[in-house]
């Protein structure tokens, strides 16, 4: 992966612990004994995990793996209440999934700019002495956790295949986004997000990185990009129809659909749009006929490069959409 891309963290927190109650009394020439007026001590800082639409990796959290919050303020005489810990917010991309080591468990899946979660509780104050306590009484610790957080890139739109086939070029041409483009395999070695406007509907698109036989088992790292592909709602299975690399347009089909399935049922059985790129190069066009013969399913001819046949693919995506 990317120096500049990571998708999983693992954290540490500690949320600050409660300041202790005072122990005070007030006295005045009036009085014989003194008067209880120790205040409570302040709540110790929450720490908050809160989604931002402006991120879109968790590489600060690579290298900053531990959060501690403040302390809350001691309490004092008069009845003076200490200070809360101010809150420590951390903030990660869209699509971070925040789960519990020691229990195991998810605590939130952050889908929107601005939702958040408090993952460790600070302490409670301790309150201060009465007539009932002549002590103050000390403040509650703060929550500590081992936290996992787990990033998949929330897009509509995910656009598969092998190396090469054309990907980068066909979502640099259809929406903001600009991909490095070259005529190598694994150009694209990070998940790339563009935007797309097709007349009424706005769309986000990512470009998954080369799959390959046995992606689904990590090979080629194969598992870290699939991940990507889960929160799609629409998958475009993009074949390079020209075989230019001696492939063969139809096993590849078959290849990426088994590595779909063998990461998770459920990509398989998402809806798929077949673009069969590349169709402009000699040979294609004979490759096509012989992919329909086997592939009874709906396909678009198109040439990323040329631009030719983008227009029908995506008025059909946004329609499934």
């Amino acid at each position: 992966m990317s120096v500049g891309f990571v998708d999983q963290a693992k954290i540490y927190v500690k949320a600050g612990d409660g300041g202790r109650g005072s122990s005070s009394l007030y006295r005045d020439r009036s009085m014989r004994l003194g008067r209880p007026d120790g205040g409570d001590g302040g709540n110790g800082s929450d720490i908050v995990i809160r989604a931002d639409r402006n991120l879109h990796t968790l590489l600060d959290l690579k290298y900053n793996q531990h959060f501690r919050g403040a302390h809350g303020a001691h309490g004092e005489g008069n009845n003076k209440r200490g200070r809360n810990g101010e809150s420590v917010i951390i903030r990660v991309p869209l699509g971070t999934t925040i789960t519990d080591v020691k229990n195991n468990c998810i605590l939130r899946d952050l889908k929107f700019d601005g939702e958040e979660v408090i993952v460790a509780c600070g302490g409670k104050g301790g309150k201060g002495n009465d007539k009932h306590n002549r002590q103050g009484s000390c403040g509650e610790p703060g929550e500590e956790k081992e936290l996992i957080l787990d990033l998949k890139l929330l897009a509509e739109v995910g656009v598969v295949g092998f190396p090469n086939v054309g990907k980068s070029t066909f979502i640099a041409n259809i929406s903001n986004a600009q991909p490095k483009i070259a005529a190598y395999p694994f150009t694209t070695k990070i998940p790339i997000l563009g935007l797309v406007n097709r007349k009424d509907k706005t769309f986000v698109v990512a470009d998954i990185p080369g799959l390959i036989k046995g992606s689904s088992s990590g090979k080629g790292l194969g598992d870290r990009f699939l991940r990507h592909v889960e929160r799609t709602k629409i998958l475009i299975h993009m074949i390079d129809m020209s075989g230019f690399e001696g492939r063969d347009p139809l096993e590849d089909y078959k290849t990426i659909n088994q590595e779909l399935k063998g990461y998770a049922a459920l990509l398989s059985k998402k809806i798929q749009i077949i673009a069969a790129n590349k169709i402009d190069l000699e040979g294609a066009k004979e490759n096509l006929k012989k992919f329909k013969k086997t592939v009874k399913k709906k396909i678009y001819p198109i040439s990323a490069l040329n631009k030719d046949g983008l227009e029908g693919l995506l008025d059909a995506v946004a329609q499934k959409l």
